[in-house]
């Protein structure tokens, strides 16, 4: 590494013409994408990249750099997203694996579509989910907690680990009540469901999921239907987790059976329940937390998968809301 009075210097010479292409993004577009991250200069000529920044910076993008084409020479095929993710997390934790997230497969189906982790936070989900009867994940939307679970549910369905997946949600969000919407039940609750239909129909294609809820392999219902029921041999999952009180969550979990699996998903942030209704998500972690085989698994902002604008956004109100309360 070369310095001077205006910081460091590193050449990386990446050897593959076509590696340094796909590392390098059109026009140079990834190398852009990471000087967003980090206060360096990147400049790319042929197979090789120049970084200039200070010495900390320039050998952090130098990791990150070589994180992304060690994923590369593995058979990954990167794309800007993971550009993006990859410099996240490195940024906020050095010294991680980017191997270790990113490569983690799980297969959703049996074209072998595969679905993995895109953060840290994302992986000690997945991990979680295999090392514990119940999970909780907990944190602001678009950070995949209800996704992934959908995805390890269908993973563990095709290994034929569960013979069930069922999926539901309280039907109670921005104060409305069932009754004063049009229609008959299932057309009152289908619009609280669709988020989980859209989940399952893009990892799953739309007929072979058909099939499946006609023969009641996948169920999509609302949480009052799971009252009195005993869910065994099923990997059952509890979406929007924080509207729901303190007596259906009890409900809930106690309805698991033998050879199952839960995981409750939620937002703390997110409560639409009356003021004098505790959340079953506020009060869960408090209560269960010590409980052996119970896992709690908490995402942040920066765990946010969907448009880059989601983060930003999420971040403006957690400061109006903090700004409130000083």
């Amino acid at each position: 590494m070369e310095s001077d009075n205006e910081g460091s210097k590193l050449e990386i010479d990446f050897k593959d013409n076509s590696l340094a292409q796909s590392l390098f993004g059109e026009h140079h577009s990834n190398l852009r994408l990471i000087e967003k991250f980090f206060p360096v200069k990147l400049s790319g000529v042929g197979t090789g990249v120049t970084i200039t920044g200070s010495d900390h910076d320039v050998r952090e993008v130098a990791a990150l750099l070589n994180s992304l084409s060690d994923l590369q020479s593995n058979g990954y095929r990167l794309s800007p997203f993971d550009v993006e993710r990859g410099a996240s997390i490195l940024k906020d934790k050095p010294g991680t694996s980017l191997r270790e997230i990113f490569v983690e497969n799980i297969y959703v189906s049996p074209q072998k579509r595969v679905i993995s982790p895109k953060s840290i936070n994302q992986k000690h989900y997945t991990d979680a989910i295999r090392k514990n009867d119940i999970v909780f994940g907990i944190g602001p939307a678009g950070t995949g907690k209800t996704y992934l679970a959908i995805a390890m549910a269908v993973a563990a369905l095709q290994r034929e680990e569960v013979e069930r997946i069922i999926l539901t949600r309280p039907a109670v969000e921005a104060g409305e009540k069932l009754g004063f919407l049009p229609g008959d039940l299932v057309a009152k609750v289908n619009p609280y469901l669709r988020p989980l239909y859209d989940a399952l129909n893009d990892m799953l294609a739309f007929e072979r999921v058909k099939e499946m809820m006609e023969r009641d392999i996948i169920e999509v219902a609302p949480l009052a239907f799971m009252r009195g029921r005993t869910l065994a041999k099923s990997f059952v999952i509890l979406d929007e987790e924080q509207n729901t009180t303190s007596e259906q969550m009890k409900m809930f979990l106690t309805r698991l059976g033998r050879k199952s699996q839960a995981v409750i998903t939620g937002d703390v942030t997110q409560i639409d329940l009356p003021k004098d209704k505790v959340s079953g998500l506020v009060e869960s972690e408090k209560l269960l937390k010590p409980i052996e085989g119970i896992s709690f698994v908490h995402f942040s902002d920066k765990d946010v998968v969907r448009h880059r604008l989601v983060q930003d956004i999420i971040n403006a109100y957690e400061k109006r809301q903090t700004a409130r309360r000083t």
